[in-house]
């Protein structure tokens, strides 16, 4: 129940708990033991759940039943899963699960099915029919093996056989909603917008029923997961239906032939013996399994009742508009597949519908007349019809063929998300949303294209690494003058990998690294804040924890705060200290000074002093403690305007402002990112291991006189380094964490190891995940740099996102910077320019959407403005960013922003929030409809 739920986490521990309990029950420990694998796999957790299912057929004692669950389960993750490897391999491991799950299981018709669809998936079309065949012919034949016969029918352009499989899959469910919409896009792409209307209502009923129904429990926990989603876009295709026929004129007898028989008169088509044979079968068992059984009732759009008192007769209209006309040809050239592959289109015998309760007739029934009264309504206008053009590929690409298979491939239904695309102008987008309903609140808004995903952590890639691949040499290129660091090549360079470091960069630009020295700083302002954090030193590659004795990936660290003179004091002192004798190890025990340092923590991590002796006792390791200077703000022009001057030497791709740096464009400032920050160190200051904010890329230079040292893994592997992390108990996002090399290792994740010598710069890619520690005294100096790539920036939206699911704020607000890129820049490079515009279309989409809603509420929207520099909004509650359109509630005596979610978790009607707008529409729309591909050669974009 937690699983289907979305409650994971909670079942996980249920599950685990399940495994100690070792009185009888009604799951063996495998069975257990295949939930969790299955909860790892609903969860994108793909190599987790690939390792449980392969422990499970290496059981001795698995039973034949679950062992072909188990097939079919690694079978239907090699076909989705794209990180299992080559797609050719992929589909092959497929094929090979599911056709041992159907050796073990012969009886299994879900096997089949899903056999078929891997079969379709790589265009063995007689394969695909024949296994579907063998899934209809047993026992568990069902709604979904129809609905996918129909789909591969479509695909093939034979309509009139796609049309009698979709029929076959509603008459045995009727609350199938894909059969229902892929119905409907088969009759609009054959202009019958009718019938595609009457489809698309029932889709929409259908939904409105599972979330009510107590036989379609699953279901409806499955549509609480995408309430608004699908309903959403077919609200605004039968809105469109709507408007288009009520300008149609009156059915005449002269129309020309339709296509496909109508809805009606498919639905009384006589069912083949099989079918009726199969709903024979389902009529005696509905006494006893009523839960499980499909429940059949009168043909849901057109019962006789109604047509016979209509005086509407089932016609097309008089004339076909051209497009329809061009749309019909299209589907009316039809192909006859092989007749021995199937013989689903032979004629249809009679159904039985015996069995259906009378009470549920009655509920039906009144479905079916409410869209009766409405399509009678609208057939009797006499205007012309609009017909809006389906393209083939629109139709094929929302073809669905099974939205209750989302436990196996992850991804919801969303057929008619392709009705915001880049290409509308803004005047057609606010059409469209005036036809998004009100009644509730706007869905949270995503910048990702539509249809994608959630964004979660990626599988590593699977190829199996050597050992010298695991520890690969570090791209690095040595400049020899000031002509080397300005030639486009440096940048490619750094940009084509996911860590490099350019050395000698101070010498061959002349820059004077002592404006950045300790003794400099502390002329220049001796008073100036330090963050200090407090570590225990220790050996690079090693992390122990001090209490068990053992290597840890948690990284102990405490926070206080003092100034660069005292800080310099306490660097020399460490430098003074160095030269000393070294002790005895009893007597440098007796005076170590780490144990006050750890008392004056106030931080729960904390590690007690009677740990920290017995560590040092157990395992003769030195824990002494040091004290790490870091994020000192040099963002002031006024107190460091000659080291900021110093840095404009750099070649632009690497500046701190620059016109090619997308930091540049956000319009304030975010401290460390777009400005820089300067660190003091002494032997032994880590900096844990993370990703850069929102996955910017990063600039080091180090000061010196010390060395530093780097760790670094490629992007790709970031989601192994995750997993591990989650296996440690810590926080990916949140926490503090210094990976343990040897579980890298293990892991197959390659980790990058160099050595960073004074006056060398540090490039880190987007997405690398990288952690430093400093070898001998030196300071550094680090900033962020977001070069104008589509991958930096689809990269960027990306974490946007996934931070939004963390709860972690993101601090480059994404959708402020995207419309500050579309004033200022000319993109040229396709891919970035639909990726902006896409971030422009949805953020302008929902904020016309929370006006509308705001408006319904009778809540008046004023005019605010943006001040000059102003930093971006965040919720105060949820810390996501608010774009436009603020909530402020008076908390505190403090005014507080809000989005429109938490705004309406504090007042359900809005009632005493103020609602503030930043930029008039207007601006909005000309930023947005100004904002166009630019056809240049060369350049990737123009100021």
């Amino acid at each position: 129940m937690l699983k289907h739920c979305g409650e994971f986490h909670i079942a996980l521990k249920h599950l685990q708990l399940a495994l100690l309990y070792t009185n009888p029950s009604t799951y063996s420990e495998l069975q257990v033991k295949f939930q969790i694998a299955h909860l790892y796999e609903v969860q994108n957790k793909h190599k987790a759940a690939k390792d449980g299912y392969e422990f499970l057929l290496n059981e001795k004692n698995i039973s034949l039943e679950l062992k072909a669950d188990v097939y079919r389960q690694l079978g239907w993750m090699y076909h989705c899963v794209e990180c299992l490897g080559e797609k050719k391999e992929r589909e092959a491991s497929a094929l090979s699960f599911l056709q041992k799950s159907i050796e073990a299981d012969p009886k299994s018709g879900q096997s089949l099915y899903l056999l078929g669809r891997c079969f379709a998936g790589i265009n063995k079309v007689h394969d695909a029919f024949l296994a579907y065949r063998n899934s209809v012919e047993k026992s568990e034949g069902n709604a979904d093996t129809w609905c996918s016969i129909g789909v591969l029918y479509q695909q093939q352009n034979q309509p009139t056989d796609a049309l009698q499989a979709y029929i076959c899959a509603v008459q045995l469910d009727k609350d199938h909603k894909a059969a229902w919409t892929n119905l409907g896009i088969l009759y609009e792409s054959c202009g019958q917008l009718r019938d595609a209307y009457a489809c698309y209502l029932n889709a929409t009923k259908q939904i409105s029923f599972q979330k009510t129904s107590i036989f379609r429990r699953k279901q409806a926990i499955r549509m609480k997961k995408d309430p608004i989603g699908l309903s959403k876009g077919l609200s605004q295709r039968i809105k469109f239906l709507e408007v288009q026929l009520s300008q149609a004129p009156l059915p005449s007898i002269t129309s020309k032939r339709r296509q496909l028989c109508s809805i009606e008169e498919a639905w009384n088509l006589p069912i083949s013996l099989e079918m009726n044979s199969r709903q024979q079968q389902t009529a005696q068992m509905l006494p006893r399994q009523i839960k499980q059984s499909p429940i059949q009732g009168p043909p849901p759009p057109y019962p006789h009742s109604q047509l016979s008192q209509s005086p509407i007769p089932a016609k097309r209209i008089k004339e076909d508009s051209p497009i329809q006309q061009e749309l019909i040809q299209q589907n009316i050239q039809t192909s006859q597949l092989n007749q021995n592959l199937l013989n689903i289109s032979e004629t249809l015998g009679q159904r039985n519908l015996n069995a259906m309760p009378e009470g549920n007739k009655v509920s039906e029934q009144s479905v079916v007349d409410t869209f009766d009264d409405i399509s009678n309504d609208i057939y009797k206008q006499n205007e012309n019809i609009k017909l809006e053009r389906l393209s083939q590929d629109a139709i094929s690409s929302n073809l669905s063929e099974d939205s209750k298979h989302n436990e196996y491939n992850g991804s919801p239904d969303s057929e008619f998300s392709t009705n915001f695309k880049i290409q509308m102008d803004s005047k057609q987008l606010m059409a469209a949303v005036k036809l998004l309903p009100v009644d509730e609140p706007p869905v949270h808004c995503t910048v990702l294209q539509v249809n994608a995903p959630p964004p979660s952590p990626p599988d590593c890639p699977p190829q199996k690494l050597t050992r010298d691949q695991l520890l690969p040499p570090t791209p690095s290129v040595h400049l020899e003058n000031k002509k080397n660091a300005f030639s486009p090549q440096l940048q490619e360079f750094c940009l084509k990998h996911p860590i490099a470091v350019v050395r000698g960069l101070a010498g061959a630009l002349k820059l004077d690294l002592g404006l950045f020295s300790t003794k400099t700083l502390v002329e220049a302002n001796p008073d100036h804040s330090v963050e200090v954090r407090t570590q225990v030193h220790q050996s690079p590659d090693e992390n122990w924890d001090t209490s068990q004795g053992k290597r840890v990936w948690a990284c102990i660290s405490h926070r206080s705060h003092t100034t660069i003179a005292k800080y310099a004091q306490y660097q020399a002192s460490s430098f003074q200290d160095s030269l000393k004798p070294i002790l005895p190890q009893d007597e440098s025990d007796k005076g170590f000074p780490g144990s006050q340092a750890m008392s004056d923590s106030d931080s729960k991590d904390s590690v007690s002093n009677s740990n920290i002796v017995l560590k040092r006792k157990k395992h003769k390791i030195n824990s002494k403690m040091l004290r790490f200077g870091t994020n000192v703000d040099l963002s002031d022009e006024r107190k460091w305007k000659p080291q900021l001057t110093e840095l404009q030497k750099l070649p632009a791709f690497a500046r701190v402002i620059s016109a090619a740096n997308m930091l540049s464009h956000v319009g304030h400032v975010i401290l460390g990112m777009n400005t820089v920050q300067l660190y003091m160190k002494v032997p032994g200051s880590r900096t844990p291991g993370h990703q850069e904010n929102n996955n910017f890329c990063s600039i080091n230079i180090n000061i010196g006189p010390g060395d530093c040292e780097w760790f670094a893994v490629p992007d790709a592997y970031w989601g192994g380094v995750h997993n591990l992390c989650e296996k440690n108990n810590i926080s990916y996002l949140h926490g503090s964490w210094w990976p343990v090399l040897e579980d890298l290792y293990k892991e197959n994740i390659p980790v990058y190891r160099f050595i960073q010598k004074p006056g060398d710069l540090v490039w880190v890619n987007a997405g690398c995940v990288h952690w430093v520690q400093s070898v001998g005294w030196c300071n550094n100096i680090a900033w962020n740099v977001g070069p104008l790539t589509a991958r930096q920036y689809s990269l960027a939206i990306e974490r946007y996102e996934w931070n939004k699911l963390q709860a972690f704020k993101s601090i480059v607000p994404m959708v402020h910077l995207s419309w500050n890129l579309a004033r200022n820049i000319k993109v040229s490079d396709t891919k970035l320019f639909e990726l902006i515009k896409m971030c422009l279309l949805q953020t302008l989409k929902n904020v016309l959407h929370i006006q509308e809603y705001v408006k319904s509420k009778g809540v008046e929207i004023r005019f605010n403005g943006r001040g000059k520099n102003e930093a971006s909004h965040y919720c105060g509650q949820c810390e996501v960013e608010v774009f436009n359109v603020l909530f402020i509630k008076e908390q505190e005596k403090r005014h507080v922003v809000h989005c429109l979610s938490c705004a309406l978790k504090l007042s359900p009607s809005l009632q005493g929030i103020v609602c503030l707008e930043e930029y008039r529409l207007s601006e909005l729309q000309r930023v947005y409809d100004s904002f166009t591909l630019h056809r240049t050669q060369g350049l990737a974009y123009t100021q």
